[in-house]
């Protein structure tokens, strides 16, 4: 498999892994998590077929994850932002926000002040002229 291939490979897996999270913060059903921990080991793996590696990134923040989700003590909600703010793709971002119940900040419409279009009634009479 070329660089290319794997780079796409590698970017399926971790898409999988956030989308397996989604639909366990929708469900909170333990096939849903235990699919999570599937990805997250797959993910771990990645690159050491023959070795064991003590790689365990993903399966140990997909376990943070899971706690926090599915107990939602005070401090989870530190955890569960943190992991939220790592998230560039702005639709999966919202429908995370979403189903883990995190307020998101509203963007502040005050800076994106609209300009009216001056020019729109350029070249017609005024009403002021009969």
């Amino acid at each position: 498999m070329n660089e290319h291939g794997t780079v796409e490979r590698h970017a399926a897996l971790l898409r999988a892994w956030h989308l397996a999270i989604l639909r366990l913060a929708l469900t909170r059903d333990n096939a849903d998590r235990l699919h999570v921990f599937a990805i997250a080991s797959e993910i771990d793996r990645l690159g050491r077929r023959d070795a064991p590696s003590g790689f365990s990134f993903f399966q140990r923040t997909s376990a943070e994850l899971c706690t926090a989700m599915l107990r939602r003590q005070p401090g989870d909600d530190a955890v569960l932002g943190g992991y939220l703010a790592q998230i560039d793709d702005a639709r999966l971002h919202r429908a995370l926000a979403g189903a883990l119940e995190i307020q998101q900040p509203k963007p502040d419409l005050a800076r994106k002040r609209v300009r009216p279009n001056l020019d729109l009634w350029r070249g017609l009479p005024s009403r002021a002229n009969p």
